[in-house]
């Protein structure tokens, strides 16, 4: 079996998965999207809007975006 198609590809479940066995911190899916955007990722459209225009939203911390960020590189996403 030829697992090249699937390098650079992993869902946020996995990534999720990875983080946690890997540092023991939990991270959320908001979380995997803003660290996309920020290395210029694709990030798929989200349907779940905020219903007011000022809506905060939590940052990611930098030690959850180290984690990402080598989950990112275990998969070959960057």
């Amino acid at each position: 079996m030829d697992l090249s198609e699937f390098k650079g590809k992993a869902t946020y479940e996995q990534i999720k998965t990875y983080v946690l066995e890997q540092t023991g911190l939990k991270v959320s899916s908001l979380y995997i999207a803003q660290i996309k955007k920020k290395c210029g990722l694709d990030v798929g459209e989200n349907f779940n809007l905020p219903k007011s225009e000022n809506a905060r939203q939590p940052q990611c911390t930098p030690e959850k975006e180290e984690a990402i960020m080598q989950a990112f590189r275990h998969f070959g996403i960057i």
